[in-house]
């Protein structure tokens, strides 16, 4: 007799420990002392879910509608969000000594995207320190900012938040115009910059990079992370400054230098971090499509981000041009990529492909919003992003329930979605290869 199969599967206990913290971040949120004024039980639950899969998207102003308990929920809940639920269970179980078993080893490899089950605890230890201290490096940059601004108190409290905020990527401010004021300010846009870049890149990658001294020495995955980050964000900056320089709404009014650091945030900004220094509303709509291309590629594997993952988005482009080249095998960097790798790739793009359409299609039905604002919030929100053209606000139920699905799709991955439902099964017969006419 066969074993029964285990109904809770690593994908289906992560949704189910998903679930279980979102949950218990709406009951927090809903709380009295947690609000300034009284909002729904959809509301709160949105919030929950957008601080939680590290999005940022808000029906309600994060710093005139919460308390500052309410604050700290949202903060915790991005912490957990960011770094993974399974890492901090991780965390607990070491601090209490209680053994780590295999079913505990294949959750915490699943939610942090590895391959195998070798050294996925010093993974997450080293997880945690590296964390910790970008944040705490990141606080104490801020709070030298915004102490002579601010005072004392709310100086160190702003400059944890948004430095927490950026890390994960959240985009969560307690500002309600969020960095616009420091639209040219070279300290705050470099280091949130910074901070939801190091995120944004990937926890093994930063790992790679503090333990090989050269870079022929880094796996590949880091390899294409590092230069396809420096690549993107460098285009993403030129088309940005050039379609925006002349903007009145946006770059226009800003000196030669403005522009500059205005563009160079917005730039870096929609690959997942999810704040914003100009009116998002005001950009050219070039701009905004260009944007949503950039959130919809997203961030690095094992990060705080999401989107496909650059690294998928590479993959296609490196098939792309192995076809074009007539050639059988990917290669780069004197490697070749696996095929399961390509398949991969294109499954998680034609899925979130899917899920993007079907979240556009919804909101065309039932909200009263142009085509470009519905396609850019649902995009925002697949992305884990958080920037939006001011249309979450004005959603309906239809419509919060909707962009709360796809972030919570976003935040788990396509492909851990797709798993909970699909039995994995091999094949007793092989048949023969026959070709279809394509293109």
């Amino acid at each position: 007799m066969k074993p029964a199969k285990p109904l809770l599967n690593p994908p289906r206990a992560l949704l189910f420990l998903f679930l279980i913290v979102s949950t218990l971040g709406t009951l927090l949120l809903k709380l009295p002392q947690a609000t300034t004024t009284s909002i729904t039980w959809l509301d709160s639950w949105f919030t929950a879910i957008s601080a939680i899969t590290v999005t940022g998207l808000v029906v309600v102003d994060t710093g005139s509608a919460y308390t500052m308990f309410g604050e700290i929920v949202i903060l915790l809940l991005i912490q957990v969000g960011g770094l993974g639920i399974m890492s901090f269970a991780v965390v607990i179980f070491i601090l209490i000594g209680k053994k780590i078993g295999v079913s505990q080893r294949l959750l915490i490899s699943q939610s942090l995207n590895q391959k195998g089950l070798g050294g996925v605890i010093k993974l997450v230890r080293n997880l945690f320190i590296f964390s910790l201290l970008i944040e705490v490096i990141g606080a104490v940059i801020l709070s030298i900012r915004w102490i002579p601004v601010y005072g004392v108190g709310t100086g160190i409290y702003a400059a944890i938040f948004h430095s927490i905020s950026s890390y994960n990527n959240a985009g969560f401010s307690i500002w309600s115009d969020s960095l616009s004021a420091y639209v040219s300010d070279p300290v705050v846009n470099i280091t949130i910059a910074l901070l939801f870049i190091l995120g944004g890149i990937g926890f093994t990658v930063l790992i790679d990079l503090k333990e090989k001294k050269h870079f022929w020495q880094l796996s590949l995955h880091t390899k294409l992370m590092v230069i396809g980050t420096v690549v993107i964000n460098v285009i993403a900056f030129i088309v940005i400054l050039a379609l925006e320089w002349n903007n009145p709404a946006t770059l226009g009014p800003l000196n030669t230098v403005g522009k500059g650091w205005g563009a160079f945030f917005q730039a870096v900004t929609p690959r997942t971090a999810g704040f914003n220094s100009v009116d998002i509303g005001s950009m050219e709509e070039a701009s905004l499509f260009f944007t949503v291309c950039l959130m919809f590629i997203g961030a690095g594997s094992a990060s705080t981000g999401g989107g496909i993952k650059l690294t998928t988005f590479i993959a296609m482009l490196l098939s792309v041009n192995t076809f074009l080249k007539g050639k059988n095998e990917i290669t780069v960097f004197h490697k070749t990529l696996a095929f399961t790798i390509v398949i991969k790739a294109l499954a998680i793009t034609v899925i979130s492909t899917g899920v993007v359409f079907l979240g556009v299609f919804i909101l065309e039905l039932t909200q009263e919003s142009s085509f470009i604002a519905n396609l850019y919030e649902v995009v925002s929100a697949f992305g884990t992003v958080g920037l939006s053209m001011g249309l979450t606000t004005h959603l309906d139920t239809i419509g919060k329930v909707t962009l709360i699905m796809i972030m919570m799709v976003g935040k788990l991955g396509p492909l851990t979605l797709a798993f909970i439902f699909a039995s994995k099964k091999t094949p007793k017969i092989r048949y023969p290869e026959e070709e279809v006419l394509t293109g």
